[in-house]
């Protein structure tokens, strides 16, 4: 079944404006408003916001930064780390962000692999730069804001900000095109050099001309994940729509229900195992949540168990999201069609949004009809350029305009697009195919389970087995003979977890998906 919802957007060359460049004209439309809180409490003005970052702009292409040149970041979720981006964008360049939480060597291959003719470093990663810094061989290497303070950290670089204060308060004259390199995104991962995913001005400018999903006013946006992933592009849709975003240095889940009620937030982004946090957190019943009109969740497995009793918390304001970094947004399910329960007891991810068509086909490339499992495939205008200098890797998923997500679904009657499980994520076993996310969201039913992740692990001749690490739940004891039992009789034999791994927490990636590698790593340590 394809499912084509298309539409075709104009935007002729000489009228095209940067997403970058929209953020700022609106910033500066509107300079007595707040525009951003950082997470000691410092507010900053959009006119203030606005001047700091043209005035950085001008510096950076006084260093270097222009068309065809690559701006790295490692930063974190900090004002600085903000206009930091949208400078680098104003002055043409290609944007790199560094992710906290993979390892030094990787965040040094990645550097040198995108060819980094600026290196940004904010203070919330100062720690990390003397690690960083002798691994890699960088023309300009600044701080975002004056260097270490601690009188441990050695010097890292002069503070571009202050070096720019001399330089004028308005747009730099680059003239940038759709079809100009906008960011280097890479793909999760802790372990190995992970895939950069190319993206140009173009799609993501379109992002701002028709946003899918619309609060109906100004929001006050709390980015308490990483302004490097998705949070940052919720960010950018915040400030551009007279909005607020309010900053915090990491997730933690009882701050989040205090910034809530304490900033009247709107609007916040969370993937499932970190909603999950908040709805198990004490706080939770004696949190003021009136002022939120939308929590946007997605990016991994959904609970239709949890799903429940996060609209039954919170109220009809959950709205699902389904993207990926090589194709934005592919679809959208609002607050009202979560009532909707699939094959299996699924909720799905919802609708493709407009300019998107969704193919769900058989391993030989032919479409399948509703009802029926098969890889998820996507064609839209806002899919990437394709992978930084790996056309082998591009090849592979971009075949006559249509990505290959790599992901398994399938539509309902109705045109609703429900997801089964990533194929690299399929767990081989004697007698069938195990998809860990359907034997997940029915371990999440049994009561001795709060929180659980079901990975493979392979043995010694090359079988995989099913395990599960299990965060029980409260006062409980879970066990692996219940746990069997349950599943086998619910799903069959095959489905059913070998090993049990009781945990405190499920560990999660970078990106706050529950990180498999770390698990099967322990498992087999």
């Amino acid at each position: 079944m394809v499912a084509n919802y298309k539409e075709e957007v104009a935007m002729p060359d000489e009228e095209f404006v940067s997403g970058p460049a929209l953020i700022l004209q609106s910033l500066a439309s509107d300079p007595d408003r707040r525009a951003v809180v950082a997470a000691d409490g410092t507010e900053v003005t959009a006119g203030d916001f606005a001047a700091a970052t043209y005035r950085l702009a001008h510096e950076l292409i006084a260093r270097g930064a222009a068309v065809g040149t690559t701006v790295t970041l490692l930063t974190g979720n900090t004002p600085e780390a903000l206009s930091a981006r949208y400078a680098a964008g104003l002055a043409g360049a290609r944007v790199v962000n560094l992710y906290d939480g993979m390892s030094i060597p990787v965040l040094a291959e990645i550097t040198a692999s995108v060819d980094t003719a600026v290196l940004l470093v904010d203070a919330e990663r100062y720690a990390e730069a003397p690690e960083l810094l002798p691994l890699i061989d960088v023309p300009t290497v600044l701080t975002l804001g004056p260097g270490p303070l601690d009188g441990r950290t050695p010097a890292i670089g002069e503070d571009v900000i202050a070096a720019s204060a001399h330089r004028p308060a308005e747009p730099p004259d680059v003239r940038i095109g759709p079809e100009d390199d906008l960011s280097i995104r890479h793909t999760g991962g802790t372990t190995g050099i992970p895939k950069g995913i190319l993206s140009l001005h173009g799609p993501y400018r379109r992002v701002f001309d028709d946003p899918v999903v619309s609060t109906g006013g100004p929001p006050r946006f709390l980015a308490a994940t990483p302004l490097a992933h998705l949070g940052g592009v919720l960010a950018d849709l915040a400030l551009q729509h007279g909005g607020t975003v309010v900053l915090q240095r990491s997730f933690d889940p009882g701050a989040v229900l205090a910034a809530v009620e304490r900033e009247r937030i709107t609007d916040f982004w969370v993937l499932p195992p970190l909603l999950h946090q908040l709805l198990d957190h004490p706080a939770i019943g004696r949190t003021d949540l009136s002022s939120l009109r939308q929590i946007l969740y997605g990016g991994s497995a959904a609970s239709p168990t949890r799903i429940r009793e996060a609209l039954k918390v919170f109220g009809p304001v959950l709205v699902g999201m389904y993207g990926m970094s090589e194709a934005q947004l592919i679809s959208v399910l609002m607050p009202q069609e979560h009532k909707r329960i699939g094959q299996g007891g699924r909720v799905p991810v919802g609708r493709p949004v407009p300019g998107v068509e969704v193919a769900i086909r058989s391993l030989d490339g032919t479409d399948l009809p509703a009802g029926e499992q098969g890889e998820i495939h996507i064609r839209s205008d806002v899919v990437m350029a394709g992978y930084w200098k790996r056309p082998d890797l591009t090849a592979a998923v971009l075949r006559d305009g249509w990505l290959d997500t790599g992901d398994i679904g399938y539509f309902d009657q109705d045109g609703y697009l429900y997801l089964s499980d990533r194929v690299k994520d399929l767990i081989i076993v004697v007698g069938g195919h195990v998809y860990p996310s359907e034997v997940e969201e029915l371990l999440l039913t049994h009561p001795t389970v709060a929180r659980c992740a079901v990975f493979g692990v392979r043995d010694d001749q090359e079988a995989e087995h099913v395990h599960v690490a299990v965060v029980p739940a409260p006062g409980q004891r879970p066990r692996l003979d219940e746990l069997r039992a349950f599943v086998t009789e619910r799903k069959g034999r095959i489905f059913a977890p070998e090993v049990l791994h009781v945990v405190d927490e499920i560990p999660l990636t970078p990106v706050g998906k529950p990180d498999k590698k770390r698990l099967r790593a322990a498992a087999t340590g």
